[in-house]
């Protein structure tokens, strides 16, 4: 429709790209980004690689998204991954896929993906205006009609407020994690303001706090092959298998952020929560005791701690020994099979209690938002107000790492833009 006026909140991946389709079927488009440079965040991910997506099959796709993960099944039956594959090399950025499944612009660097999609809205008409953080959604019986932003200095001294009519309005401000590029919630109050719900925001694929000094005596050894076990209230709550890192608060790592957020929710119901690490998965009780055994046969003469160098990192030596309460000296020999069966508790569960999570300035992705419930899934309009739409991160969905978040955004912007026009 010629002359519909569409007002996009954010100037991130759903942001652009949602603008970039509003504006390409014909609206007068605004993007209002409250940072200097739109597509901050965008330039960090996939540690400034950008993992736009993933090649996996969509009904495990949408399992990496857990209960919500439904609820993008219509954007992403209109908008997936060779789309967007495809969408991008029409910009003049190909892509590769890695290992896992991981979908990179081939030149490696995160800035080609924000400067194909900013000179793409500037190509459609879209009107970018950085620096303009809004600041309330303005609805009238029901319908939303403009956006008020705070921008520059008033004569006051303060901040000058202007209003940006429009027939419709998309909300893609991102969550709360990596507040530095601009993400810091301000989507959540708009949507409440006008009367949706949101889910409390907490963070998700965030490292994670542990008791004791254990961690930061480990800080920086990164165990590979290694299976893990989240317990919570007494209750196996998650497992997965690969590579972990310790660091000075705690623990990180392939394996145990996907698992992050079902900790801070356990946390915030207070319940007990513990990481159970499996130091050899590859050998059952039963042939690691033959293990043990063969080499204590071996090496009799070498002292504990030495016969340890053939099962551990050398970092671990020591914790391994303070925790099976076996002298660091004594004689391979010597070692008595209560003392064995210790050590062979221990090497298949290595307990770390969670005391808490780090920030949201450490997390890759925030969990919560607008409720879908109150968003209609074959178009991303409110249910609640007309002519408002959400996209990208501030609605309730959130998944492992992947390029599964990164595809939702862009998906849920493409389907946002083009219905803001119809």
């Amino acid at each position: 429709m010629a002359g519909r006026r569409v007002v996009v909140v954010g100037g991130g991946a759903a942001g652009l790209m949602a603008a970039g389709q509003a504006a390409q079927r014909g609206a007068e488009t605004l993007l209002l980004e409250k940072m200097s440079h739109p597509g901050r965040k965008l330039r960090i991910t996939g540690k400034g690689r950008c993992n736009l997506t993933n090649v996996t099959a969509l009904p495990e796709f949408i399992a990496r998204f857990g209960r919500n993960g439904r609820f993008l099944r219509q954007a992403f039956m209109q908008f997936f991954t060779m789309d967007l594959v495809a969408f991008f090399e029409g910009l003049g950025v190909p892509t590769v896929a890695e290992r896992g499944g991981r979908v990179f612009p081939a030149s490696g660097q995160a800035q080609d993906i924000v400067d194909a999609l900013v000179r793409w809205v500037n190509e459609r008409g879209v009107r970018l205006q950085t620096r303009s953080p809004a600041e309330r959604l303005l609805v009238e019986r029901g319908r939303v009609v403009g956006v008020q932003v705070s921008r520059g200095s008033s004569d006051a001294g303060g901040r000058a407020r202007q209003v940006h009519p429009a027939d419709a309005v998309i909300v893609a401000t991102g969550g709360a994690s990596y507040p530095a590029t601009g993400a810091t919630g301000d989507g959540y109050l708009m949507a409440e303001s006008v009367g949706h719900t949101v889910v409390p925001i907490r963070p998700a694929l965030v490292p994670l706090e542990t008791a004791g000094d254990i961690a930061p005596r480990l800080q920086g050894l990164s165990l590979r092959n290694v299976a893990v076990q989240m317990w919570a209230g007494g209750k196996r709550k998650a497992e997965a298998f690969g590579e972990m890192l310790f660091t000075h608060f705690g623990v990180s790592g392939p394996i145990i952020l996907p698992m992050s957020k079902q900790v801070v929710d356990a946390l915030r119901l207070g319940q007990l929560v513990f990481l159970s690490i499996d130091l050899k998965p590859a050998l059952d009780e039963r042939k690691l005791n033959a293990r043990l055994l063969r080499d204590l046969d071996t090496y009799g003469r070498r002292q504990f701690r030495s016969l340890l160098k053939g099962l551990l990192p050398r970092k671990l030596i020591p914790v391994c020994v303070e925790l099976t309460n076996i002298r660091p000296d004594k004689i391979g020999g010597q070692i008595t099979a209560q003392e064995r069966k210790r050590l062979r508790a221990w090497l298949k569960d290595f307990r770390l209690e969670v005391t808490g999570h780090r920030s949201f300035a450490e997390a890759l992705v925030t969990a919560g938002g607008v409720d879908t419930r109150e968003v209609d899934p074959r178009t991303m309009a409110s249910r609640l107000v007309e002519g408002l739409y959400f996209a990208g991160e501030v609605l309730d969905v959130d998944a492992d790492t992947g390029g599964y978040n990164l595809q939702a955004a862009f998906s849920t912007g493409w389907v946002a833009g083009r219905s803001a026009v119809r």
